[in-house]
């Protein structure tokens, strides 16, 4: 049994190491089993999975206990990890959370914004952390593009990829797009005024490629394109702000910065200075869950709490319904 504090949250400063579980470990969900593993600071007491077979395998892996149930894990840990399809979010993550126990919910968020809505407000009156998985926050170069984006007025995002049969029971919005929108709403920082946006089926009955405009009270404007049934893998994101142009290469993780310069002896015009960063690489979800464990453990704020799932849900759900009046 876990132990609790007086309002019932989970109290970790008496151990030596973070009960961890995850819920649901098909194929993102054992990834965070082996990463939980493998950190020193963290007990993972067990797995939970509806497959029988997928929990012993995996949970006998890494030396813990199988469960088929989702919610048994709800008195053996501190925190869990939820890995579980989108549409089960809110039926297996308030549990957890109404018993104090920290959450890392992969995204998106929820189902709908009503869902989603849910699950933010019990984490808040409750006071759990409540982390929302949305991974390229936590690739190395969007957190060093976003360390040198000062008021960006331009941004363009390419998210492209081959057909895989993973996830195909989504559109193209919830699958991939909706990275891009979490990130923009995070480099922008402003409220939302216009979404304008197509898209089309190609292999599955969903929307396999689709492009949003996002428009924004700053003046600041996005334009966001995502498909899942492109010839090779292109992922490209580039900011423009009043004196500079920023531009990160997701595949070798580059980021290209191009500032204005003062006009020198006898010149009419600003000059250029051009220069290349190499980032270095880290595994964004090993970044992640070191991150949640981390504010578990101490005092920290979730990079993406549920107010930042909610609203790139919202935001997604504005540009699936674009797609669709267009397509009538």
């Amino acid at each position: 049994m876990t132990t609790a504090s007086k309002n019932g949250i989970a109290d970790v400063s008496k151990r030596d190491k973070l009960r961890v579980g995850v819920v649901g470990v098909g194929y993102l969900g054992r990834i965070h089993a082996k990463i939980y593993a493998g950190m020193p600071e963290v007990d993972l007491v067990g797995i939970a999975d509806i497959d029988e077979a997928t929990a012993h395998e995996i949970a006998n892996l890494h030396g813990c206990t199988a469960y088929t149930d989702p919610y048994a894990l709800i008195d053996r840990v501190d925190a869990v990890s939820i890995v579980v399809p989108t549409s089960a979010h809110k039926d297996v993550a308030l549990p957890y959370i109404v018993a104090g126990r920290h959450v890392l919910l992969e995204k998106p968020i929820a189902s709908t914004v009503t869902e989603a809505q849910e699950i933010v407000e019990s984490a808040e009156s409750i006071g759990v952390k409540l982390l929302i998985g949305h991974l390229e926050r936590f690739n190395a170069g969007i957190m060093a593009l976003a360390e040198r984006v000062a008021e960006p007025r331009f941004i363009e995002v390419h998210r492209l990829g081959t057909f895989v049969e993973r996830a195909t029971d989504v559109d193209v919005v919830t699958d991939l797009m909706i990275h891009d929108i979490d990130i923009v709403l995070s480099l922008v920082k402003a409220d939302l005024t216009y979404v304008s946006a197509v898209g089309s089926p190609v292999v599955t009955d969903h929307v396999d490629i689709a492009n949003a405009r996002l428009e924004f009270v700053n003046n600041a404007v996005a334009n966001v394109t995502a498909s899942r049934v492109s010839n090779k893998k292109f992922r490209r994101i580039r900011v423009f702000a009043s004196d500079s142009y920023l531009a990160l290469n997701y595949i070798d993780q580059q980021i290209e910065v191009i500032h204005k310069t003062s006009p020198g002896p006898g010149q009419k015009f600003p000059g250029l200075l051009t220069k290349t960063i190499q980032v270095a690489q880290r595994p964004p979800l090993d970044a992640e869950l070191a991150h949640f464990v981390q504010v578990v453990q101490g005092d920290g704020v979730p990079l993406v709490n549920g107010h930042d799932g909610l609203k790139a849900l919202r935001v997604a759900e504005q540009v699936k319904n674009k797609i669709d009046a267009s397509v009538q």
